[in-house]
């Protein structure tokens, strides 16, 4: 007796391991799981990989020039000479989506930052933050933002802060307002490192 092929079941059985399948292909196709699977530019241009950073404890944050909260970058080197040898790290993502604050080139935001604030962490390309346009990298932490039970909120302002735990994964946000020298932040920090 001759078998025949049930084309309907077999498009069934199609459909359920590829669409319904949390695989690594559909993984793929909704974007980066995890930090570590992003890759950005320097301020200077050069591709960065960051999973380089796995097994560090991050601050990500968006940062400008002509800003009323500019002068956190004091703060901010401030925390990552204290925190940087025990495996702590800043990311610094300057953007001009708030007021134009951030018109510089990339070698004038450079310039600003190591004269004026002597800041030693990571300088990556400008790019936008919010809105459409925003980065992928953003797009992801925005939506990985732990404990928002109303869903994504939008970066709102210069020097937002996301820490970003050893493996991959968003601890904690703290908005514009929220020094990096404050106790919440340090907090979270060395609770991180532990």
């Amino acid at each position: 007796m001759k078998k025949t092929i049930n084309f309907g079941r077999v498009a069934a059985l199609f459909f359920l391991y590829f669409f319904l399948n949390p695989s690594a292909d559909s993984r793929a196709a909704t974007g980066p799981a995890n930090f570590h699977e992003f890759k950005v530019n320097t301020l200077a241009g050069v591709p960065v990989d960051l999973s380089s950073y796995k097994g560090k404890v991050l601050l990500v944050v968006n940062t400008a020039s002509k800003c009323g909260y500019t002068p956190q970058y004091q703060g901010l080197q401030t925390i990552y000479q204290r925190y940087q040898p025990k495996g702590f790290e800043i990311l610094a993502f300057p953007s001009n989506d708030f007021g134009g604050q951030e018109p510089g080139t990339a070698k004038e935001i450079k310039s600003f930052c190591e004269t004026k604030y002597k800041v030693s962490f990571p300088l990556f390309e400008k790019n936008p933050v919010s809105g459409s346009m925003k980065q992928p990298l953003y797009e992801w932490l925005i939506k990985n933002e732990p404990g928002n039970i109303r869903g994504p909120s939008e970066v709102s302002w210069n020097f937002e802060k996301f820490l970003i735990a050893k493996d991959g994964k968003v601890l904690a946000r703290f908005r514009s307002s929220v020094t990096p020298e404050s106790p919440e932040v340090m907090k979270a920090i060395e609770g991180a490192l532990k």
